[in-house]
């Protein structure tokens, strides 16, 4: 849809009061707001125009115009400027590059840290990493007849599992393990661990060969798994706009956010490239407590093309110039924290 230069000025005007007041708005304070040598009368007839495209609506009688989800949809797609970047937040830097040896720490973090920036609520997937590769395996006794086995993925991702082995192992025999496991494994992918190294690696274990057998299962089991975590956080920011809080819909859709059974449906959407932004308004977005809003993801990818989501959740008149320039920011700092650590 083409609109002229005087039509995307008022509803974008509409849209940016709409955003920061939640109150329809009238043709004065569009007249006010864009400072144009038009009347009122000549404004409410571009909004009348406007109106009539499906781009506003007229909640009341006599009240003034706000945007329809085909309004903020043209808004986001041609009118929103997207070049612009936030300042850096330095507190926030510090907190979010800091070295962690758990991805799903940084994650976690970058999940209240991006709560906190846009006042709204926000989901993080942990990294999907069927094809990833091993970095490093660690065995530590336990109590008797069990070892802890330490396996740790592309990405700083850690899985951790107790195997029963019925029988005792000395240290000196554990760290003998450890070396001929990593000797052997690390850089590999599932694909890559073939019959023949399966079969080499058991022979030098001698009398460890089931235990070697154990250990690979366990590493089969970290590169195959499948379910993905969803982290979230800032639900309580929901209360902060009237048109989510009324009646029913925050508890629903906080209890969506709680239980995230049905997040997947958005975290595992189109859209793999990296850094790619999807913005989905109203009834685009594909959870029915989540119709009033609208949902922002972007793509992130770790080193080895681990790769995972972000989703910030507001009203439908968020700020999608910041929630988009937030999200730009964060997937450029993640790049850096990791490039840092390679």
């Amino acid at each position: 849809m083409e609109l002229d230069i005087r039509k995307q000025k008022i509803l974008n005007a509409i849209i940016q009061n709409y955003q920061e007041t939640g109150e329809p708005v009238g043709s004065r304070t569009i007249a006010k707001y864009l400072d144009l040598k038009i009347s009122a009368a000549t404004i409410r007839n571009e909004m009348a125009d406007l109106e009539e495209l499906g781009l506003i609506i007229q909640p009341h009688t006599s009240a003034g115009r706000i945007p329809t989800d085909k309004g903020y949809r043209l808004y986001v797609d041609q009118l929103m400027q997207k070049e612009s970047h936030l300042p850096a937040n330095p507190r926030n830097d510090e907190v979010l590059i800091q070295r962690v040896d758990r991805v799903e720490e940084l994650l976690m973090q970058m999940a209240k840290i991006l709560a906190a920036n846009t006042n709204y609520a926000t989901m993080v997937t942990g990294p999907r990493y069927e094809k990833n590769k091993l970095r490093f395996i660690q065995l530590s006794p336990m109590e008797k007849g069990k070892l802890l086995a330490v396996v740790v993925l592309g990405g700083n991702i850690v899985r951790n599992n107790i195997l029963d082995i019925g029988e005792d192992i000395s240290p000196e025999d554990v760290l003998q393990l450890n070396l001929l496991l990593n000797k052997n494994l690390t850089g590999l992918c599932m694909e890559e661990i073939n019959l023949g190294i399966i079969s080499r690696m058991k022979e030098e274990a001698g009398a460890y060969s089931e235990v070697v057998s154990k250990v690979l299962d366990s590493v089969a089991e970290s590169l195959s798994q499948e379910e993905v975590s969803i982290y979230t956080s800032g639900a309580p920011n929901i209360f902060k706009y009237p048109e989510l809080s009324g009646g029913d819909k925050a508890s629903e859709l906080i209890s969506t956010l709680e239980e995230k059974k049905s997040l997947g449906t958005i975290m595992s959407g189109d859209g793999d490239n990296k850094h790619e932004i999807q913005v989905y308004i109203g009834d685009e977005v594909p959870v029915e407590s989540m119709k009033d809003c609208s949902v922002v993801t972007a793509n992130y990818e770790l080193e080895n093309g681990v790769q995972g989501k972000i989703g910030i959740i507001g009203p439908k008149r968020m700020d999608y110039q910041k929630v988009v320039s937030t999200l730009q920011d964060t997937m450029s700092r993640l790049d850096d924290i990791f490039k840092n650590e390679e």
